[in-house]
């Protein structure tokens, strides 16, 4: 069938196959045009299919020569439903991994469950003996923990927020007010991306003797400017992200060594789905690539990879590893900032890279790769 993108404000319901493996094989050209990394060699990735998850995968795998097992929770084609883009990222990764020799399994399932925790450490015993990193890249909208569902809000906590934001059906500047979560709200934020089922992986390969004894965990966050705080940093899931941090000093003091590394603003599909977020996006595009120091995921995960294996980490006084140092740079946001304060719908083209922004969502879901000719039939139904 010919597949073309379907969607509806911050979701794309379909993917393109053809699309997905180009723009994975393009992310492992550049991290092998890197060079080489003396780093992890047995690694497992939980939320391994898009984004940084992903990128953490083929940075490992391509740059460290790594074994890797990768966790994901995506939908196979079904009638004349494209399968999700991670379904098929993963795929690609699968093939290019065993071109090269690099053992590459997936486990597709909940990765909050016990059942995929039990089958992913059976695989570690068995395949790979134990793993020397473990990425933990996960958002969820929600989780279960025995009969409870937990849903996370992204709301502001203490008072309501109101600022521009952009509405993605249009790309019309409107006005949003974000209204406080209630404390039961901030609680299932927490449960569901705070630290909690982290510090639970990490339990359970320490209790089956899955880890090495100089393993590394990471987990991955964001703060942003003043801009985002109310709503992120301040906000229900900035509550989420401090448990995550609290976390990581737990499990080091545990014995295993543990770093949230605070990454760079990126289109993503939980990025997306966040008020404020996406035109702050845009505005940033616009000013990094100006200045020629804007990375995307894989640029990102390379450069932390680099940092984790033979650089410097660049810890902040929390001890969180700051990838989103180019970001925060004064004259960066201060040139954000002036943009922010003065865009309208008159000049809301010239101030921000939304081409860039569109670009990059599309691309999520194997949608305008060059290279790839997407007038063609292609073969949905992907093992």
């Amino acid at each position: 069938m010919v597949v073309e993108p379907k969607v509806r404000g911050f979701i794309c319901t379909t993917a393109h196959p053809v699309g997905c493996d180009k723009a994975v094989k393009d992310q492992i050209d550049y991290v092998k045009a890197q060079g080489k990394l003396d780093g992890a060699k047995k690694v497992l990735v939980i939320g391994s299919s898009m984004g940084y998850g992903l990128a953490s995968r083929i940075a490992a795998a391509f740059g460290c020569g790594a074994a890797t097992l990768g966790v994901m929770f995506d939908k196979p084609a079904s009638g004349n439903k494209t399968a999700t883009s991670g379904w098929y990222n993963t795929k690609a990764f699968e093939k290019y991994a065993a071109a090269e020799g690099l053992y590459a399994k997936t486990v597709n399932g909940d990765a909050y469950s016990e059942e995929v925790k039990k089958e992913v450490i059976d695989l570690i015993k068995s395949d790979l003996g134990k793993v020397d990193l473990v990425v933990y890249s996960l958002a969820a909208p929600r989780r279960t923990v025995g009969e409870t569902v937990y849903k996370s809000v992204l709301k502001t906590t203490g008072e309501s927020y109101t600022n521009k934001t952009i509405d993605l059906r249009n790309n019309a500047i409107t006005e949003i007010t974000l209204d406080p979560a209630t404390d039961e709200e901030i609680e299932a934020t927490v449960k569901v991306m705070g630290g909690e089922d982290w510090e639970d992986w990490i339990n359970a390969l320490k209790a089956a003797d899955a880890l090495e004894d100089n393993a590394v965990t990471l987990a991955y966050s964001y703060i942003g400017p003043t801009i985002t705080h109310p709503m992120y940093y301040n906000g229900s899931i900035g509550r989420a992200k401090a448990h995550l941090l609290a976390t990581s000093k737990k499990i080091t003091e545990n014995g295993v060594r543990a770093y949230v590394s605070v990454n760079k603003a990126l289109v993503t599909q939980s990025s997306s789905a966040i008020p404020i977020v996406p035109l702050y996006i845009s505005i940033l595009y616009k000013v990094m690539k100006a200045k020629g120091n804007h990375e995307g995921c894989i640029e990102q995960m390379r450069r932390l990879f680099g940092k984790l294996y033979g650089g410097e980490l660049n810890l902040d006084g929390e001890g969180q590893i700051r990838m989103d140092d180019w970001e925060m740079q004064d004259d960066v946001q201060a040139e954000v900032s002036k943009m922010w304060d003065s865009i309208n719908a008159d000049n809301f083209k010239e101030l921000t890279d939304m081409d860039g922004y569109w670009s990059d969502f599309y691309a999520l879901f194997g949608f305008g790769i060059d290279g790839v000719d997407y007038s063609a039939d292609v073969e949905v139904d992907v093992n």
